[in-house]
């Protein structure tokens, strides 16, 4: 293939980038990479800070050595739209430091307000423990991202949601010595959640590690995910997670925890329905619709 140099026009989107050049060079066999690499050093700033969309239709440049300039539809002298989008955080970091605060506050208020702890206070602390340790060393040994940053506001909203609701509230009212676990347990009720918990938390991670096979390291590329539970819904791991969850309300049988677990099943059903949609639209034919996205028959 021939290569010709580009001139693309630059223009900023939002507040204007210092140093943002009006025009840039480059040529016809260079990646999408390479014009997010050329316009971060040009203009000073990080790379995942920056966002390019076409001037044509507004669509994104993705930031990706797989995909040549030439077939993003950009042409000599086409316009490209540049926003900064803020300070940047690592999305392992963000994961890191949402689920630390759970894991911390549980065993700490477990020992401060139970006096002496009931069997379900200590098999709740045990549970929700063992789940936010399991978050903590698949974000670390096992999830790879398709981004390497998300905006720094993030770690704020994701760390109210699981250091308070989580957390905090999930630890109080389910540790005081007048809370509904400090009484006796039901064996009817307790071991049937303990196993749907123990169902949930294994069924979660095989689903990690299949989504895991699908992305090489440090790569973005996606595939049509296949094994278990992938038959039924779109998102197995959010209809473990939903397992797993109940059979952590069947243990603590609290009410914080039913709030923490219908706000996460609202939100992982919103992430469900975003990727069955975005499955139909990369694959095409190759891909089996769902009808449920993660819960069969009901969502």
């Amino acid at each position: 293939m021939t290569s010709k140099t580009l001139t693309l026009s630059v223009r900023p989107r939002g507040k204007p980038l210092h140093k943002l050049p009006e025009d840039l060079s480059l040529s016809s066999t260079s990646t999408s990479s390479d014009l997010y690499t050329q316009l971060a050093s040009s203009s000073g700033t990080s790379i995942h800070r920056l966002r390019i969309t076409k001037g044509s239709d507004g669509s994104l440049i993705p930031n990706t050595s797989s995909l040549p300039i030439s077939d993003t539809g950009l042409r000599d002298g086409s316009s490209i739209y540049v926003k900064d989008l803020g300070p940047q955080i690592s999305w392992r970091l963000v994961f890191v430091l949402e689920y630390l605060g759970p894991l911390l506050i549980h065993p700490f208020l477990y020992v401060l307000l139970s006096n002496p702890p009931s069997f379900l206070q200590t098999l709740s602390c045990t549970l929700i423990t063992l789940h936010f340790l399991k978050r903590e060393l698949e974000t670390l040994f096992l999830h790879r991202f398709s981004s390497a940053t998300m905006p720094l506001f993030n770690l704020f909203k994701n760390s109210a949601h699981y250091w308070l609701l989580a957390g905090l509230n999930i630890a109080f009212w389910t540790y005081r010595s007048s809370a509904p676990a400090a009484g006796d347990s039901n064996p009817w009720i307790t071991w049937p959640s303990v196993a749907l918990y123990t169902i949930g938390e294994l069924g979660n991670l095989n689903t990690h590690f299949v989504l895991r096979s699908l992305r090489s390291a440090g790569g973005n590329e996606r595939g049509i995910p296949h094994g278990f539970g992938f038959g039924l819904v779109t998102c197995p791991n959010y209809m473990f997670e939903t397992l797993a969850w109940i059979g952590i309300c069947g243990v603590t049988w609290s009410f914080a925890s039913v709030l923490f677990a219908a706000v996460a099943v609202a939100q992982m059903g919103v992430w469900a329905q975003k990727r069955e949609v975005r499955y139909r639209r990369e694959f095409g034919g190759k891909y089996q619709k769902k009808r449920s996205v993660m819960l069969p028959g009901l969502w």
